[in-house]
């Protein structure tokens, strides 16, 4: 990271966020985790996971972040599910990274990336809800001085069977908190589950429609001041001089902060330190960057396509034999754009820096490292961090692992004895983003008589994110998140199959974009999968069929969302379809896109999304989050593109980085198809087969193939 000292270990805290298989594992071990001392205000802690109070009320910690995605509802209701408590009586609380480090990890890996907050921490969760149930039986059980095998819990009331009597959870809670966890959990099946599996409002809707959240944007300190910040428009640049007399005399300005890569202004306002920051006379040096362009980039990722040796991601049998012999064969190149994460609540983060330590309030998908990240900046042990969990205003990867906004942020801090809030501006967020990388690829497949694949190979070019953020790995590691969804999660089968590819580093900041490489390897694949089936006269959704012999999930998937979409039937007068399947973050995800295009003007109507997680927690929440994905999705298909000259970004707001608007969001239905036993993600699946179908159903109405995006540099008119 540019002007900092953010090391291998640190970011090896934060990769757990990340994706693309770089999670760390936690063990939790909650029969060790109970607090070791109690106090008369606070309810009797039965777990580390939960406490009961008298009135029954369940208050559920939750360590993973919320941003939208409803991860502390479905939390809430793993545990409440084992636990046999009332619903309606349960409460949340964020878990405080400081206690989780006092406490040995007690809570284990807080970060919140990869859509893998129920995956991660179904099994701990749903053990720490049965240990509780467990525990309140007991203790019921020992007041009536009966066996527990004689007593059932539901909706937080202990009965003893052959008598009768009850007992609520509150009544015995304090007793329950005193007794040792039973060792050997035995968990609901699934199919018995009561609560999860049902669709439930999220927690925290209410308390947000009523304004009751404050997000870290909204923090206010006693006589805190307010932070902007210019940093230098050439990426990997420096700051080079800053001449503090062309701001002289401005009002409320209190200090000019100089970093490595950045100039930031304090002042008794927020706009009043913007003002000053934009009026600021600033020298920068672009350390011979400053002719970096698309074209130049474009140009030297292209050459990733032709040169040997490249990195091989997975192999089966021999492609280029295969490829070498084929009396038919078919190629195509595609590309795809950075694309910036342009989240609802930019960069923000508000700082104490005293002789004790560092205090925070931030959105962060990652606590550990961002306390790893403000004790580097302040220079202080990481327990001298208090971080202040605020809801984020949209995630999508931008807030884990590297968030430089709060190194700033403690930078800034330190100059002054007063709290410091720092908010990017719009402007500073788009053109300072840590973007989902720039890639080409360049597939090739040998066709037999009917039509169906006998070699395939994929080569892949671009930057990768992980070298980017880590320099030290360089450029030759085994790097399998640049092969996200084309190495073992590829759905089809081929004999003869090869994914290599050649890592193209650029000066341009990187980092993980919802899917990321998932996204890119998708539309690579899922647009040549149908640009084989055309070659074979081959109905694509049946083509996909064939190739699925050995991927039952995969195909349960396609039949559902064709199914839905009645596939089987000719749309209306002017609309067409496309299709695309693809497996990420665990779980199974195909679709069908219904457009039509007028005079070259595409309006998109309907797009049907079936999903497998595995194991379904909240349909509710499941159905709002492929929602979401559709819209991040096709904003980006659409109109995502991060272009670079004079070595920095174009694009600096929404009148040039273009978001979805309300009147052209899609009809949006979800298909549930959980197969169980296993665990799988939601928040990003949904969101690598949008590009490739909406591609593919252009295809079907113009008879145009695009093969780079975003479709606004396209004519869409029909051939």
């Amino acid at each position: 990271m540019a002007g900092g000292d953010f090391n291998r270990r640190t970011f090896l805290i934060g990769v757990s966020a990340a994706g693309g298989g770089l999670a760390l594992g936690f063990a939790v071990p909650f029969e060790t985790r109970r607090a070791t001392t109690a106090h008369a205000d606070v309810p009797p802690e039965i777990t580390c996971w939960l406490t009961i109070a008298r009135d029954d009320t369940v208050t559920i910690r939750i360590a993973r972040s919320e941003m939208g995605q409803g991860a502390l509802t479905g939390l809430a209701m793993l545990v409440a599910e084992e636990l046999e408590c009332d619903w309606s009586k349960v409460r949340t609380q964020l878990v405080s990274p400081r206690e989780n480090a006092r406490r040995n990890n007690a809570w284990g890996d807080m970060s919140t990336g990869a859509s893998r907050s129920i995956a991660s921490s179904q099994l701990y969760l749903r053990k720490a809800g049965a240990a509780a149930r467990n525990m309140l039986i007991g203790a019921a059980a020992a007041r009536w001085r009966v066996p527990a095998t004689e007593c059932v819990a539901h909706k937080s009331i202990i009965t003893h069977g052959p008598s009768g009597r009850t007992l609520s959870f509150g009544a015995v809670a304090e007793e329950a908190a005193r007794l040792a966890p039973v060792g050997d959990i035995k968990l609901k099946d699934p199919r018995t589950w009561k609560l999860a599996g049902t669709r439930q409002r999220r927690l925290d809707v209410y308390d947000k429609v009523t304004a009751q959240p404050v997000y870290a944007i909204d923090v206010r300190l006693p006589n805190m001041l307010y932070a902007a910040i210019r940093q230098c428009p050439v990426y990997k640049g420096a700051l080079k001089a800053v001449d503090e007399n062309s701001i002289a005399g401005m009002n409320g300005v209190r200090r000019v902060v100089r970093m490595d890569d950045a100039v930031a202004v304090i002042a008794d306002s927020w706009w009043r330190a913007k003002r000053a920051v934009d009026a600021l006379q600033v020298t920068w040096d672009d350390r011979g960057n400053g002719g970096v362009s698309t074209a130049s980039i474009a140009a030297f990722v292209r050459g990733g396509l032709d040169a040997e040796p490249a990195q091989v991601g997975h192999k089966i049998g021999d492609a280029k034999a295969a490829l070498a012999g084929a009396a038919r064969t078919i190629q195509a190149d595609y590309a795809v754009p950075f694309l910036a994460h342009a989240t609802m609540e930019p960069q923000t983060c508000t700082a104490r820096v005293t002789d004790s330590g560092v205090e925070l309030w931030v959105p962060t998908q990652d606590p550990a490292t961002a306390v790893a990240t403000a004790a580097i900046a302040a220079g202080v042990p990481n327990d001298k961090v208090i971080l202040h969990r605020m809801m984020l205003g949209g995630g999508f990867g931008r807030r884990a692992p590297i968030q430089e906004y709060i190194r700033q942020s403690v930078l800034i801090a330190k100059e002054v004895s007063e709290p410091v809030k720092l908010i990017w501006s719009r402007e500073e967020d788009i053109q300072h983003d840590l973007y989902r990388p720039f890639g080409m690829a360049r597939l090739t497949a040998a066709l037999d008589a009917e039509g169906l694949p006998i070699g395939w190979s994929v080569r892949l070019a671009g930057p990768s994110f992980v070298a980017s953020l880590v320099p030290s790995f360089g450029n030759n590691f085994v790097d399998w998140t640049f092969i996200s969804g084309l190495g073992e999660e590829m759905p089809y089968d081929v004999p003869n199959y090869l994914v290599d590819y050649d890592i193209r580093p650029t000066p341009v900041p990187l980092g993980v974009w919802r899917a990321i490489n998932y996204t890119q390897n998708a539309f690579y694949k899922e647009c040549f999968v149908d640009e084989m089936a055309h070659a074979a006269g081959v109905d694509p959704y049946l083509y996909r069929r064939k190739l699925l012999g050995k991927n039952p999930r995969n195909l349960a998937v396609l039949d559902a969302a064709a199914k839905e979409a009645n596939w089987d039937r000719p749309p209306p007068p002017g609309v067409y379809r496309g299709i695309a399947l693809n497996q990420a973050c665990g779980s199974y995800c195909a679709q069908v896109v219904e457009l039509s295009v007028t005079k070259g003007n595409l309006r998109v109507h309907r797009v049907v999304a079936a999903i497998d997680p595995g194991h379904v927690v909240n349909p509710l929440s499941i159905e709002m989050q492929i929602q979401g994905a559709i819209v991040y999705a096709l904003t980006a298909a659409l109109y995502g593109e991060i272009t670079i000259a004079g070595g920095g970004a174009e694009q600096s707001n929404f009148h040039d980085y273009e978001m979805l608007r309300i009147g052209e969001v899609p009809q949006v239905e979800t298909v549930l198809v959980p197969s169980g036993g296993f665990w799988g993600g939601v928040g990003e699946p949904p969101v690598p087969p949008l590009a490739p179908a909406l591609c593919n159903a252009l295809f079907a109405a113009t008879g145009k193939r695009i093969r780079s995006l975003p479709l606004k540099n396209h004519d869409l008119r029909a051939i």
